[in-house]
């Protein structure tokens, strides 16, 4: 993503900006082992910290990072269904 400032991490997997509502969601998606998911889910909200609010500045938009950690066997956190139940009614 092209950005004012310059941001290490400015490529999400999946970037969703809705004009009407004037939101922006960045997605980022990984497969991770099992003890780590939780780790894992952390270090992507962090990671896109930065651009999060570079994004809110530029475009005037409420943005928000939704990281998709599965674990090898298909563990999931809690934290994720929080994210898809919160989506859902933002619809």
């Amino acid at each position: 993503m092209q950005t004012d400032r310059n941001i290490s991490n400015n490529k999400p997997d999946i970037k969703i900006r809705d004009s009407e509502k004037r939101t922006c969601i960045l997605i980022d998606v990984a497969i991770s082992g099992d003890r780590n998911v939780i780790k894992k889910e952390a270090e992507k909200i962090l990671k896109y910290k930065d651009l999060t609010i570079e994004i809110q500045r530029m475009w005037n938009v409420k943005t928000k990072v939704i990281p998709v950690i599965i674990g090898a066997t298909g563990t999931i956190s809690m934290s994720f269904r929080k994210y898809v139940s919160t989506r859902k009614s933002q619809s």
